[in-house]
């Protein structure tokens, strides 16, 4: 069955506006005092019928409603631990390519260069 989500509020509002309508035309061509029309009694019957059934959707929205039920979640067992891994050799390290010298050996080498320079004998520029 569909849910219904119309409201009645505009059916009570069109049915009032005809009612309304109804009871002015009445009172102007016959006067107040003449009993209501037949139309205008439908009319009145059917304003207290939407009434009821606004009256009654009304109540029935203040009810819990019901809700579903949670599915019960089936515990896993725990996972098996996994074996350690067997400890791997420690890694030579890389020897440098013995081309390469170190940052210390330059520098000595770049202290004894100058060290040869100012022993050596100059050239004069003339000879």
């Amino acid at each position: 069955m569909p849910i219904r989500i119309s409201s009645l509020a505009r059916q009570l509002h069109k049915n009032g506006q005809r009612l309304h309508l109804a009871m002015m035309s009445r009172a102007f061509s016959h006067g107040a005092d003449p009993a209501p029309s037949e139309h205008e009694k439908a009319l009145r019957d059917e304003r207290s019928a939407l009434k009821a059934a606004q009256a009654e959707r009304r109540a029935k929205a203040q009810l819990p409603k019901v809700k579903p039920v949670k599915a019960v979640k089936v515990a896993k067992p725990p996972k098996a631990p996994k074996a350690p891994k067997a400890a791997k050799p420690p890694k030579e390290k890389a020897a440098k390519t013995a081309n390469k010298p170190s940052r210390a050996d330059k520098q000595t080498k770049k202290a004894e260069n100058l060290e040869a320079a100012k022993k050596a004998d100059r050239k004069s520029a003339k000879t």
